[in-house]
């Protein structure tokens, strides 16, 4: 059977070329990223998205974090800003106009996770997804919210999900797709039921899947192959500049972004 929407990538072998030889040549003209995340215990995602972000290239970006952090990190990360936290340290509902104040800002959004779990936090996130309406890259514990609301994730235009394959196995779930998605599956039958699960929404999909990590963008498919252990913080950092950088093409842009990768 001929699969002519599936496309393969090794990183001696990039598929566009061009992407690579048209970097903006000045931050000036290299975008402006948000990235959200961090709750009162953690704030490693984040942090490292942001340096991830400055390597990928990125001409200015932002971190916001829970204000519940702003004693632990305002000396040792000068560049963090901060939006309302509730009692357990994570984003509060009084935070949302500080988000999308900060978004607007931006020309794209990161969520790069460790938020926690946190109910008023899920509220936050649902208003911000509706209300938001930029490119929004979503990773990490980020993508659990998603599973509550997956309608909203699947269906927003200009949205970018990095996965786990147990993330979209659960993701596949919520949607109520007619396949289940299995960390077992072999290559090929993820990479069939990926071009029939992102031809039925907008929004872009990435996924970590044995010694691979593909990329779904309206049915069309890429498999690039990497059987070290990938950071999946970083692909979302790269990946979110990477498409900023080249809003109109999203397939091409997360294709290449997987290139840098260590």
């Amino acid at each position: 059977m001929d699969r002519i929407y599936w496309q393969k990538q090794t990183k001696d072998s990039p598929l566009f070329p061009d992407l690579l030889w048209s970097r903006p040549e000045t931050r000036l003209h290299a975008g402006k990223l948000l990235i959200i995340g961090g709750n009162g215990y953690e704030f490693k995602a984040p942090a490292n998205a942001y340096g991830d972000a400055l390597e990928a290239g990125i001409g200015t970006a932002k971190v916001l974090l829970p204000d519940s952090m702003k004693k632990t990190v305002e000396d040792i990360f000068p560049e963090a800003e901060f939006a309302t936290s509730t009692h357990s340290g994570s984003f509060a509902r009084a935070a949302l106009e500080q988000l999308l104040s900060l978004a607007e800002w931006a020309d794209g959004v990161l969520l790069a996770g460790d938020l926690g779990h946190n109910s008023e936090t899920a509220i936050v996130l649902e208003s911000f997804l509706t209300k938001y309406d930029r490119q929004l890259t979503i990773a990490g514990d980020a993508i659990d919210y998603c599973l509550g609301m997956a309608p909203i994730c699947l269906e927003r235009p200009d949205t970018t999900l990095i996965l786990t394959s147990a993330q979209l196995q659960k993701l596949g779930t919520a949607a109520h797709y007619i396949a289940a998605f299995t960390s077992d599956m072999a290559l090929l039958q993820l990479v069939e039921q990926l071009h029939d699960f992102s031809s039925q929404y907008p929004a872009n999909l990435l996924v970590q899947h044995d010694g691979s990590i593909v990329v779904a963008v309206q049915g069309r498919i890429c498999s690039t192959n990497d059987p070290q252990t990938v950071n999946l913080t970083a692909v979302a950092a790269h990946g979110s500049v990477w498409w900023l950088q080249n809003s109109s093409k999203p397939y091409e842009a997360l294709t290449t972004s997987l290139l840098e990768q260590p």
